[in-house]
C-alpha cells in the first residue's frame, strides 16, 4: 500500500509536459501538446502529450505510457529507479521500510564520497607536482584541458592515505569510504585503494559516480603505485559498483544511442573519450571486465544494434569472438556487428593520428558478428581438400544453427555456400543435421543444449555452494535436468551411473571456456521464473469472468509480476 501511495503522490506532483520538455522539444497546439518523439528519428512532431491525463503516445512509432514509463524509456532504468528519480525531482521523500532506508542511506553516502573523490583526484591532476607524468601522458594523447575537465579525469596521490585524509577532513565517514571502495582497512587504519594512477571516473546509467578506472602511467615510481604490474586497476564490486552491469560513458551516450539506434562498444576508457572527440557520441566501454550478458541486457534498453569496435590485435579479436558465445545477443535478438580498425590500431591511436574519418568509416561499415565469426572459423581450415572443407562446413553450420530467424538463416546458408565453395543443399543439411560434440550436444546426436542452462549447470558443477539456489524445474532441457539431479544428490560427475548423464557432466567439467558470471545467470534465472508465472497467470485470466473478484485479483497480481520483471531491466 505504501508503494501505491508513493506512486500516486509522485505522479500527481509530476507535470508530464515539463518532464517531456527536459528531453525533447514540445509545442502547444490548441488544448494539447505535441513533441518530437525521442524514441525514433523524425522532424515533424508526432508524439501527443496529455497534461491532464499524465500520458503520452507517439503516433509514429507507437511508444506511449505515463511519467514512470517515460523515465524508464529515456533513462534506461527500471520502475523502482524511475520512481526514485521522479520523487527526487519533485522533492518527495518515499516511504521505505527500515532496512530499505538503511540501504538507500548507505548508497547515498557512498556515492557522495565518490563524488568528492572525483574532485579531489581531478584537482590533484591539475595542480600536484607528482601528477606531472600523468599530465604529460594526457598531452601526448592530445587531450586539451577542456577534455580533462569534461571527463573529470584525475590522479591518485603517491602517499598511502592522501585521499582518506582529505575526505575525513571533509566529514566523510570511514564506513562511506569503505562502502565506496575508495579505501581499505590495514594495521594502521584506512589506506587509499588507488595510488599513483591516472583515474577515470565511472558513472552508472543515472549519472551517479560509482567507481574509478585507474591507469598506470610511465614515469610514476612503481613503488608508489598499487598493483604496479597491472596496466589498469578498477574499483572492486561494492555497495554501488557492479562491473557486470556498468558501461563507462553510458550516462553520456544513452541519449545519442537512443536517437541514433546504435551503441559502439570499445575496449578502454581512452578509446571512449577518443570516439566522442571524433563525433561518435554512442561509444561506451566495459569497466575492467569482459563484455558479458549483463552489458547486453543494459544496452538493450536503448538500442538493438551494437557495434564492437575493438582493437585489431589478438586480445581484441578474442574479445569480439567471445561475444558470440554469450546468451543475450541471441535471446534479445540483437543486431551485433564488428568494426575492424585500420592497421590494427585502437580508436584512441587513430584519433591521435588525425584519422578520425577512417575510424568513422570503419564503424559505418561494421559487419554482422556472426558473419565475422563464420569467416574466422572457416579461415582455420584448408579449403583445398574435401576434408578441410567438411570441417569448415561443420564449424560454420554450428554458427548458422544459432540464427532463429528463417530469412536470416537462409541468407547465412547462401553466404557459407559461397565462402566454402559448396552447394546450398549441402550447407542446409549441415545446419539442419544432428549436432556433434562441438555444438554442445550429447553423443546420441540430440538437439544442441540450451546455452543458458548449460552455462548454469557448468557453474553448479564448479561451485557446489550455488546448487541450493537452483531447482530442477529451472531446467527445461531434460538432459541438463538429469545432470542437475545427479549433482543435487552429491554424486561426483565421474561416478554417475547413467553413461549419458555422466558424459554430459564430464563434458561440462572439461569445458575450458571462462565460466559465465553468476550475477548474470541469477538475473536471467529470475526473469525466466517470472516469465513462467506470468504465462500461467495470463492463461488463468482468460478463463475468468471480466469484472469478477478473481479476475481483478489476478490482474493486480499480473501487473505486479510485470513490474517486477521491468525492475530487472527487461521490457
Amino acid at each position: 500500500m505504501a508503494e501505491a501511495a508513493d506512486r500516486d503522490r509522485v505522479r500527481d506532483a509530476t507535470d508530464i509536459v515539463d518532464l517531456v520538455s527536459e528531453v525533447t522539444k514540445v509545442k502547444k497546439t490548441g488544448r494539447s501538446f505535441m513533441a518530437i518523439c525521442p524514441f525514433h528519428e523524425e522532424k515533424t512532431p508526432s508524439m501527443s502529450v496529455d497534461r491532464a491525463k499524465g500520458l503520452y503516445h507517439c503516433f509514429g512509432c507507437g511508444e506511449g505510457g505515463d511519467v514512470f514509463t517515460f523515465v524508464e524509456k529515456t533513462q534506461g532504468v527500471g520502475f523502482a529507479d524511475a520512481m526514485e528519480i521522479l520523487a527526487r525531482r519533485a522533492g518527495i521523500t518515499l516511504t521505505q521500510e527500515p532496512d530499505q532506508a538503511q540501504r538507500s542511506g548507505r548508497r547515498a553516502e557512498a556515492v557522495d564520497a565518490i563524488r568528492r573523490a572525483v574532485e579531489v583526484y581531478h584537482d590533484r591532476l591539475k595542480r600536484s607536482p607528482d601528477a606531472g607524468p600523468a599530465r604529460a601522458y594526457l598531452r601526448s594523447r592530445g587531450y586539451e584541458v577542456s577534455v580533462i575537465d569534461e571527463w573529470r579525469i584525475g590522479f591518485a596521490g603517491m602517499d598511502w592515505d592522501t585521499l582518506t585524509k582529505t575526505l575525513r577532513t571533509g566529514g566523510v565517514g570511514e564506513r562511506a569510504m569503505l562502502d565506496a571502495g575508495l579505501a581499505r582497512r590495514g594495521r594502521h587504519g584506512l589506506f587509499d585503494v588507488f595510488r599513483g594512477r591516472l583515474l577515470f571516473p565511472i558513472h552508472d546509467v543515472r549519472g551517479d559516480p560509482v567507481g574509478f578506472g585507474g591507469r598506470r602511467v610511465d614515469g610514476v615510481d612503481p613503488r608508489a603505485t598499487n598493483n604496479p604490474e597491472a596496466k589498469y586497476v578498477n574499483s572492486a564490486d561494492s555497495v554501488v559498483y557492479h562491473k557486470s552491469r556498468l558501461l563507462f560513458g553510458l550516462d553520456r551516450a544513452r541519449q545519442a544511442i537512443g536517437s541514433e539506434g546504435e551503441a559502439v562498444v570499445v575496449e578502454g576508457y581512452t578509446d571512449v573519450i577518443a570516439m566522442h572527440l571524433a563525433g561518435v557520441n554512442t561509444a561506451v566501454a566495459t569497466c575492467g571486465t569482459a563484455l558479458g550478458d549483463g552489458h547486453f541486457d543494459l544496452l538493450r534498453r536503448f538500442t538493438e544494434r551494437v557495434v564492437l569496435a575493438f582493437d585489431s590485435d589478438a586480445a581484441g579479436e578474442k574479445a569480439a569472438l567471445r561475444s558470440d558465445e554469450l546468451e543475450s545477443p541471441f535471446r534479445l535478438d540483437l543486431d551485433l556487428r564488428v568494426a575492424v580498425m585500420p592497421d590494427g590500431l585502437d580508436p584512441a591511436d587513430l584519433v591521435q593520428q588525425g584519422r578520425s574519418e577512417e575510424l568513422l568509416q570503419s564503424v559505418k561499415e561494421a559487419r554482422p558478428l556472426l558473419e565475422h565469426r563464420i569467416e574466422h572459423e572457416v579461415a582455420r581450415h584448408d579449403l583445398g581438400g574435401p576434408e578441410g572443407r567438411a570441417r569448415a562446413l561443420h564449424a560454420a553450420a554450428a554458427q548458422v544453427r544459432r540464427v532463429n530467424d528463417e530469412i536470416a538463416r537462409s541468407e547465412y546458408v547462401r553466404y557459407v555456400a559461397r565462402l566454402i565453395g559448396v552447394d546450398m543443399v549441402t550447407v542446409e543439411r549441415a545446419v539442419a543435421g544432428r549436432s556433434t560434440a562441438s555444438t554442445g550436444a550429447t553423443a546420441k546426436g540430440d538437439l544442441p543444449l540450451d546455452r543458458f542452462e548449460s552455462g548454469l549447470l557448468r557453474v553448479l558443477v564448479a561451485d557446489p555452494d550455488r546448487r541450493s539456489e537452483v531447482k530442477a524445474d529451472d531446467f527445461r532441457d531434460v538432459r541438463l535436468k538429469d545432470g542437475f539431479l545427479a549433482l543435487a544428490e552429491g554424486i561426483d560427475p565421474a561416478a554417475v551411473a547413467d553413461p549419458t548423464v555422466r558424459n554430459l557432466l564430464l563434458s561440462l567439467v572439461m569445458d575450458e571456456r571462462p565460466l559465465p558470471d553468476w550475477e548474470d545467470l541469477a538475473r536471467l534465472l529470475q526473469m525466466r521464473r517470472l516469465d513462467d508465472r506470468i504465462d500461467v497467470l495470463e492463461g488463468r485470466i482468460e478463463t475468468l469472468t471480466p469484472g469478477s473478484d478473481a479476475h481483478s485479483d489476478s490482474l493486480r497480481e499480473l501487473i505486479a509480476l510485470q513490474q517486477e520483471r521491468r525492475s530487472l531491466g527487461y521490457q
